[in-house]
C-alpha cells in the first residue's frame, strides 16, 4: 500500500449522511457536479450537500462505464436510468469494479424468457437482498403487456419455475 494517494477520501461529512447500517464503504468517487457516488457492500449511495441517498444493489439492474467521458450509466430495474460523470479517471476502475462485482453479488440465477407473439423477452431473476435473504424479480423492456392474459401468464409460470428450482414458496 502506498504511503501517498492521489485519491481523494470521502470527506468525512459526507461519509457521516450515509445510512450504513453496520455496512462498510468498499469504494467512493467525486462527481463532476460535485456529488460522490460511493460502493458499500450492502448499497448504491449518491451523496452531496443535501444529504445521501441510498439504494440497495437488488435495484440495480446494471451499469456500464463510458472511458471517454468517465460516463457510469446506471440502469435501474424500474427501466430508469442515471448518468454519474466522474470527476477524474483516479477513482474510476475501483469503483466500477467494486459496483461490477455487488451487481453479481445480488443475482444468483436469471432466466430469459420469450413472450407469446415472440416480440419480447422478459429476464427472471433470483437476487439476494441486503440481508441475503432470496427473492424472485421480473425485468422486461417496457413493452410487456402484463394486461394480455397470455403474457401474465408466461411471465407467472417462469417465475414460478425459478422460484421452485430455488426451493422459495410459490
Amino acid at each position: 500500500m502506498a504511503l501517498f494517494s492521489r485519491r481523494r477520501r470521502l470527506p468525512d461529512p459526507l461519509r457521516r449522511a450515509l445510512d450504513l447500517r453496520a455496512d462498510a464503504v468498499l469504494a467512493s468517487a467525486p462527481l463532476a457536479d460535485g456529488r460522490w457516488v460511493v460502493t458499500t457492500r450492502r448499497a448504491l449511495h449518491l451523496a452531496g450537500d443535501d444529504g445521501a441517498v441510498r439504494t440497495p444493489w437488488a435495484d440495480v439492474d446494471r451499469g456500464s462505464l463510458d472511458a471517454q467521458t468517465r460516463t457510469l450509466t446506471v440502469h435501474w430495474v424500474s427501466g430508469a436510468r442515471t448518468e454519474l460523470v466522474l470527476e477524474t479517471d483516479e477513482d474510476a476502475w475501483d469503483l466500477v469494479q467494486s459496483f461490477r462485482e455487488r451487481v453479481q453479488q445480488s443475482v444468483v440465477h436469471v432466466e430469459h424468457v420469450a413472450l407469446p407473439g415472440g416480440r419480447a423477452t422478459v429476464r427472471v431473476a433470483l437476487r439476494r437482498d441486503e440481508d441475503g435473504d432470496l427473492f424472485t424479480q421480473v425485468i422486461g423492456d417496457g413493452t410487456v403487456d402484463l394486461t394480455d392474459p397470455a403474457v401474465a401468464r408466461r411471465v407467472a409460470e417462469a417465475e414460478a419455475h425459478v422460484r421452485a428450482e430455488a426451493g422459495l414458496a410459490p
